[in-house]
């Protein structure tokens, strides 16, 4: 007689893919896929945003408890796809919100594979050859930014912050030796522009710093870091007692695309360590998690222009490869292939220039006695993770080997256009006025105003002049306003989906600027959907007293 359980479990065995190849059974497998994808196809319309939008109502959530009984797949599937109901469709061309990509297929397809096989990155044991496209990307990312690939070595974390972590904790082994064993015993600080990821000051926390030891550099108009208060701040630190830990080059801030001067925070480093007898160089990490993409122009023929991109995007993509040519003196940099890599969340890769400072992070195999029996690639020893997934390099590779540098430069180049003729469009109308006009890339910010406002010197007038506070807090909410209309038309299948940063930056005393934030991602947006973002401004300003 059999057992009730082993009917229960022959019945779910129906739910994993089969071990050995099972032609029926493998074509189920593929239907339920191809059936979840199905209903999701059935929530598009003309709108930006899957089936209808619907309010979150966590409290029910809350009291959501596993059942008893199994529920059949497909109606597990049914309630699965359900969640993706109001979800937003990045590559529609009217969601224009924050730097989140379509993924490609094959960048679909990396992510799948691993999902359904599961590759453990800790070792080449439990990753076989998913292991080497953790290689083979680094290798392939290294030599695109100019580092030695030979030398550099790489890992795939869990986001942005993940990459400012690995390079935050090798700069403090490198300051304050053994901390890594016996902790923290000395003053230590990371230093960065006010423009620079939010992230570093969770970082300083997370780690045992303290967020009063990330000590923020204010930034100039162009949103990069003032170097010559980077240098003063950091002498200053010094002649205190503290170490530096770490230094953070943003290049490519994420509400601006603000891109600092790398050389000139090398260079200031380098005699910082001379003049002070320093006994370690302090880490210098390249955020580049945004703009790192853009090192596939460092060959590029900007005066033949052999892609035809248009004047005013070539020259967008000038001023970014200059900074971005840059990436090769850093310590580390940190890559999001999620963000302008065009994969889906999360591959996030931390580029050593030198593999040797990660051993500065690595465990004694005593600690680990039952991993790393065999073979060479072991990047568990020093990965902050143990069970790491190969979804974010198999990704990655996909794309690279999709696209190559034309493609990379093609897309890029498609959305800079686009950002540029919007840029354009909002600089020629008289309500609105873009703020980060000195800055490259497909984000552009911009304010609102009322009919009475002058709009060529008000701009000026608010980030200067004291006696503006109470204007700049009225236009402030004016724009809050303005998109919360936009948003509401959006969710209805009408205009654009835009972001909005409750501070840009602040005023040169102190007070917050509200803006409007267009982040053009996808490669299906053209001239219609850039006109349609101001057709939305001019709708809502109708409504906005």
């Amino acid at each position: 007689m059999t057992a009730p359980y082993y009917k229960l479990v022959s019945s779910i065995r129906r739910a994993f893919p089969q071990p050995v190849s099972d032609r029926e059974h493998d074509a189920y497998f593929v239907f339920s896929i191809m059936r979840a994808l199905d209903q999701v196809d059935a929530m598009k319309s003309e709108s930006p945003v899957l089936g209808e939008p619907r309010e979150l109502d966590l409290e029910a959530a809350r009291q959501t408890r596993i059942a008893k009984e199994s529920l059949p797949l497909e109606s597990v599937t049914e309630q699965l796809v359900d969640h993706l109901s109001g979800a937003i469709v990045w590559g529609h061309p009217r969601a224009q919100i924050n730097v989140i990509p379509p993924p490609t297929i094959p960048g679909i397809i990396g992510s799948l594979l691993p999902s359904i096989y599961n590759p453990n990155l800790a070792s080449e044991e439990s990753s076989r050859l998913v292991a080497l496209s953790e290689v083979e990307v680094s290798a392939m990312t290294a030599d695109l930014v100019g580092y030695d690939p030979a030398v550099a070595q790489g890992v795939f974390t869990f986001g942005g912050t993940g990459t400012l972590l690995y390079a935050a904790r090798i700069g403090l082994e490198k300051a304050c030796p053994g901390s890594m064993k016996s902790g923290i015993r000395e003053p230590a600080v990371i230093v960065a522009s006010k423009c620079a990821h939010h992230a570093c000051r969770t970082i300083a926390g997370w780690m045992g710093l303290g967020e009063d030891s990330f000590i923020e550099v204010p930034s100039s108009p162009a949103n990069e870091v003032q170097t010559y208060l980077l240098e003063s701040i950091c002498r200053d630190a010094l002649k205190s007692g503290q170490k530096i830990a770490m230094i953070v080059a943003t290049m490519g801030t994420t509400d601006a695309f603000g891109l600092d001067d790398l050389a000139r925070i090398c260079d200031i480093r380098d005699r910082m360590v001379e003049e002070f007898s320093l006994d370690y160089v302090p880490h210098i990490h390249a955020d580049a998690v945004i703009g790192w993409a853009w090192s596939v122009f460092n060959d590029y023929d900007f005066d033949q222009n052999p892609q035809g991109f248009q004047p005013r995007a070539v020259r967008s993509l000038a001023g970014t490869q200059r900074r971005i040519s840059q990436l090769h003196l850093s310590d580390s940099i940190g890559i999001d292939f999620h963000k302008t890599g065009f994969t889906p969340y999360t591959s996030s890769l931390f580029l050593s220039k030198s593999g040797d400072d990660l051993a500065l992070v690595a465990r004694d195999s005593e600690a680990m006695p039952y991993l790393f029996k065999s073979g060479e690639y072991h990047p568990g020893k020093y990965t902050l993770e143990t069970s790491r997934s190969g979804a974010g390099p198999m990704a990655a590779l996909g794309n690279l080997l999709l696209l190559g540098r034309d493609g990379l430069q093609a897309l890029l180049g498609h959305l800079v256009t686009m950002a540029e003729s919007l840029a354009e469009h909002l600089e020629g109308h008289a309500a609105t006025t873009v703020l980060n006009s000195e800055n490259f890339g497909p984000v552009t910010l911009f304010r609102v105003y009322p009919s009475e406002i002058d709009t060529f010197t008000i701009s000026k007038r608010e980030m200067t002049d004291p006696t503006a506070r109470g204007i700049v807090q009225k236009n402030n909410e004016y724009n809050r306003r303005i998109f919360a209309e936009i948003q509401a038309e959006a969710l209805q299948g009408r205009g654009v989906i835009l972001s909005l940063t409750d501070c840009y930056r602040k005023t040169d005393y102190g007070e917050p600027v509200v803006a409007l934030k267009s982040y053009i991602m996808s490669p299906f947006s053209d001239e219609e959907y850039v006109a349609a973002v101001l057709e939305s401004v001019c709708k809502a300003r109708e409504t906005v007293s």
